[in-house]
Formats: structure tokens, sequence, C-alpha cells
């Protein structure tokens, strides 16, 4: 990434979307790259509750002993929880409570046919929020945590130039599966995706009420950059949505 880049989200942010909250980016590596180490995980705890510093403006790197759940879709392990399928749909009498997200578990086990693991042979993941993000990064995936408004304004810059009406996917899965794995996923093909997430009904307390996620891809988040000025945010149109931003976030002035 470069400082120019950096500079021109920031200034189209303030700008077109005034008062949002900046979105966070990931990359792996093997270094820190100036971030902090994350708390130990001690038992269970929800890898999105885990990015509220982060939102926040602290940069944090995760490790596979420090990530409670959420190590497979950040791709440091492979294997699966014990009767994960049974887990995810209807349970085990007796033994395990399901979460029925899935009617039995034969469809779990079809599904994911349909959806690989990204895993990763680096130490870390490091996560900073946009303005923390130095020049020397390289972000692979860029994420936000959006209100429906900002959600509608990514939504259509996504889809500027693309020649379909899919430009944006919303892919079942867990909440970092929609922010780390599919993105990733999409990253690998030609023409990616953005991809809306943050639907897990077990991720969703760990997340303000009203927000979604809205994941980019680099390589399309970087021609996003380069077209903005091209698109809908210069109209009148969208000027009326963006006073409403304003005022919701609290930066009308």
């Amino acid at each position: 990434m470069t400082a120019e880049q950096k500079s021109r989200l920031l200034e189209i942010w303030s700008t077109y979307f005034p008062g949002a909250e900046l979105p966070v980016a990931f990359f792996r590596s093997d270094e820190a790259h100036g971030a902090a180490p994350s708390r130990p995980a001690k038992g269970w705890r929800c890898f999105i509750g885990d990015l509220k510093a982060v939102r926040g403006g602290e940069p944090v790197y995760y490790a596979r002993e420090t990530v409670g759940c959420g190590r497979r879709y950040l791709g440091l392990e492979t294997s699966l929880r014990k009767d994960f399928q049974s887990f995810l749909s209807c349970g085990i009498a007796g033994e395990l409570e399901g979460e029925r997200y899935k009617q039995t578990p034969e469809l779990v086990s079809a599904w994911m046919e349909t959806v690989p693991v990204v895993p990763s042979d680096k130490q870390y993941v490091v996560f900073k929020r946009w303005d923390a993000l130095d020049e020397g990064d390289e972000p692979e995936v860029v994420v936000f945590f959006a209100i429906p408004d900002v959600l509608s304004g990514l939504f259509t810059w996504a889809g500027f130039d693309e020649p379909v009406a899919e430009a944006v996917a919303a892919p079942f899965g867990a909440g970092c599966a929609s922010i780390i794995q599919y993105p990733l996923l999409e990253a690998a093909k030609e023409r990616p995706r953005a991809v809306l997430g943050m639907f897990d009904v077990s991720a969703r307390p760990r997340v303000p009420e009203g927000v979604l996620t809205f994941a980019v891809p680099w390589s399309k988040f970087a021609r996003m950059l380069a077209n903005a000025d091209q698109t809908f945010l210069t109209t009148d149109s969208w000027a009326k949505v963006r006073r409403r931003i304003a005022r919701q976030t609290g930066a009308e002035q």
C-alpha cells in the first residue's frame, strides 16, 4: 500500500461518508508490523469480539495460541471441533446442543465441500485500522463495519466497474469467515467480489446493532480507490444520503 492510497481513502471517507467508522485491514505475516499481540485466549472466545480494539485504532496481531474461536478462518488451524456437522445442525440428543443453522449434518458436509479453508504459512494475522496502516504494510482485505446507508454506498461503489449484477456476495458462514475466509477465496479470482457479511447469529452480539460487514479483497479495493470520483458518490442523489449519514454519525455541521 502506498501513502497516496492511504490518504486517498481518508479523503474519500471524510468527503462522502462523514463520521462513518473507518475500515480495518488485515494481512498475514511473520512479523508484527508495529502491532501489539492479542491477549491470550482462555477457553472459548469469539474472534469478532476481539476486533473491538482494532476498530478503536489499536493495531493487533493474532497467533494460533491467542485466538479462541476463529483459528480455522484465520488460517491458523485446519482441524474442526468434534461433531462439527452435528453442532452446526440439529445436535446430538443428550450429548450436544446444535446451533440449527442447517437442517441436517449431511447438508453441513455438502456445504463444507464448496468452501475450502485458506491455510496460512505465516505466524501472524495482523489487523490495523486504516489510519494506522504504514506504507510498508500490504493489506490483503479491507473490512468495513457499516450501517445500512454506508453499506448502500459501498455496495454500489463495488459494482461501478463490473459488468455483472453480483459484484457483491453474501455467503453463509461464520462471522469471521465473512471477513477473512470468503474474501481470501475471492481474492484468488480474476475479478473478485466484495463480501457482505456478519449475518452469523452467534457473532451478532459482538457487533453493534444495525451494523454489518463489507469485506473487499485488496485488488478490487485498489480499483475502487482509483475510480471513486467517477462514481455516483459525486452526485446530488448521494449528497442526500451523505447528509443522512452525517446526522446518524453525529458529523453533521
